[in-house]
């Protein structure tokens, strides 16, 4: 009798195929990524889209907090920073934030519409548009 051993290493699995269709242009992001702050936040993946805040004194990022299927209110000393550029998991929150480029709204997890007017003015560089 052999001895066998599963070499596959095995992971959570979570559903990326949508970051190509909500990303549809990145044109530029800030440098080397930020580890986001993610203790407030439940869900355990973040999906690409998401838009990312940071306090006003920009040294901690985080995913803006939802609340069951849509965007909470923006947290007070916060600002928005950017749009997450690929789909993470909660548990490992190195993010790629993008600062410029081309979002279709209408493919985000969650819903942009209540934040959106907020969204275009902190983030002039970003374009949101529907398909």
């Amino acid at each position: 009798m052999s001895t066998t051993a599963d070499l596959a290493k095995k992971g959570p699995t979570y559903d990326t195929g949508n970051d190509n269709i909500v990303i549809v242009k990145h044109l530029e992001g800030i440098p080397g990524g930020r580890t986001l702050d993610v203790t407030s936040y439940t869900p355990d993946v973040i999906p690409a889209g998401h838009i990312i805040i940071c306090t006003n004194d920009e040294k901690t990022f985080k995913p803006m907090p939802v609340t069951g299927s849509a965007y909470d209110a923006l947290p007070a000393s916060h600002k928005y920073a950017g749009v997450l550029i690929s789909t993470i998991l909660k548990s490992k929150p190195f993010a790629g934030i993008m600062v410029r480029g081309t979002v279709n709204k209408e493919a985000s997890f969650y819903p942009l519409t209540a934040i959106l007017s907020a969204v275009k003015t902190a983030l002039p560089l970003i374009r949101f548009t529907q398909d």
